[in-house]
């Protein structure tokens, strides 16, 4: 099937689950992302900060790039002036000089809280303490170019699916605590990033509204190197 038939069906599902789909195109060229984005694709994510910037210089205008791999601050500068959403939040030092570069712009950048659910020590993120720390501070108050919409989480890799689901299940109990306790009057606090090709079915009947999906419907990457962070 081509990348325009594999995104179609994906759509066709999600929208009725009225559930966005992110499609990851790391390490994937200019020209299948083209054909995604001529088959009505508009969000795109991307792991690493270099390449999503050399894309975003040679695609159309009207793409939302999301951040969706781990980001170091002194990269946040390169990406400020156009990302859409970084879903990959997992510091106040990172939030901090997100906050810093969208300032420069005169922008407000949406951001994603990555909370860590994974049983695996290679995983980034907030703890569920440490989530709740961040939004109690006296420093996150301060911060008036960034909006948390929401979170974001990466369950462990080849666990049954009864450890994906808790561990989903966990990631949307801290959401809907966390949207009770700071964000009960704004409306734009309502992302829950959770789910990739594997196990996206079980992240949307945990309650995911956002599924990041690339190798299902790109298939094999077409960039064999690129420069990482």
């Amino acid at each position: 099937m081509s990348i325009a038939d594999n995104l179609l069906k994906y759509k066709s599902e999600l929208d009725k689950e009225q559930v966005e789909l992110i499609a990851v195109s790391k390490y994937q060229d200019t020209d299948a992302i083209l054909e995604a984005y001529n088959a009505g694709q508009r969000v795109f994510g991307e792991n690493i900060v270099q390449e999503l910037a050399d894309k975003q210089q040679q695609l159309p205008a009207d793409i939302e790039w999301h951040l969706i791999g781990h980001l170091q601050t002194n990269k946040v500068k390169y990406i400020a002036p156009f990302i859409k959403l970084i879903q990959s939040v997992d510091s106040l030092k990172l939030l901090v000089e997100i906050n810093k570069q969208a300032a420069k712009h005169k922008r407000v950048i949406d951001c994603l809280l990555q909370i860590y659910i994974a049983d695996e020590d290679t995983k980034f993120g907030l703890g569920f303490d440490q989530a709740i720390e961040l939004l109690r501070s006296d420093e996150f108050a301060e911060l008036k170019n960034i909006r948390i919409v929401g979170l974001m989480g990466i369950a462990s890799n080849n666990a049954t699916e009864k450890q994906t689901t808790d561990e989903f299940t966990e990631l949307k109990v801290l959401f809907d605590g966390i949207k009770l306790s700071f964000f009960r009057k704004e409306d734009s606090f309502k992302e829950v990033s959770m789910g990739m090709s594997g196990d996206y079915k079980l992240a949307i009947e945990a309650g995911s509204t956002m599924v990041r999906i690339g190798s299902s419907i790109f298939g094999k990457r077409k960039i064999k190197h690129y420069k990482t962070e």
